[in-house]
């Protein structure tokens, strides 16, 4: 199985710069909690410890909200990406919004997106269309051809579809907030 980190360091690779994605299995049990991590730099990356003070955050689980402290080290100009369909403020985070910059915060429905193109509730390629369109990190184009890489024809294009329509979602949702600003 790929992981989302995967994919973002396949992503990050295409683009040519440098990646390193790895998972983190906090307890051995199933249904636990699970946290990957994925670096990119345009240097090498030499480091190997866990990351502590992430610049991204993607949930993929908005009920681990109230299990762990999801948000602890994020960067003061970090950005925060939530699978749900409901607001940050319907969420009780008002006061995370407040605290990072405009528009580093969005709610993309990717397990929604995943049932109608992937017929699963797998939201990993649309919340990496999401994370490329909040953050600018990566192109989505980079992330297409990483979901095309790593999958078989037909999981690749419905997952690709996922993946554009979050993205354009996010896109739409930053432009919109700009204009009424």
């Amino acid at each position: 199985m790929v992981t989302a980190a995967e994919l973002l360091s396949v992503a990050a690779f295409l683009e040519g710069k440098h990646a390193q994605a790895f998972p983190s299995f906090g307890s051995e049990r199933m249904g636990a909690p699970v946290m990957a991590f994925c670096r990119i730099d345009s240097k090498p990356i030499r480091l190997r410890e866990p990351v502590t003070q992430p610049d991204a955050l993607i949930i993929q689980d908005p009920t681990l909200l109230q299990q762990v402290e999801v948000f602890e080290g994020l960067a003061a100009n970090g950005y925060v990406l939530l699978n749900s369909t409901r607001s940050f403020e319907d969420l009780g985070l008002t006061e995370l919004t407040a605290k990072l910059p405009s528009g580093h915060c969005r709610t993309v429905s990717a397990s929604e997106l995943a049932m109608r193109h992937v017929g699963r509730p797998l939201p990993n390629a649309a919340l990496l269309g999401g994370f490329a369109g909040i953050t600018g990190v990566l192109k989505i184009e980079s992330v297409l051809a990483a979901i095309r890489e790593k999958f078989s024809a037909k999981i690749a294009a419905s997952n690709a579809a996922a993946a554009q329509e979050a993205y354009d979602a996010v896109r739409r949702t930053l432009q919109e907030e700009m204009v009424s600003a």
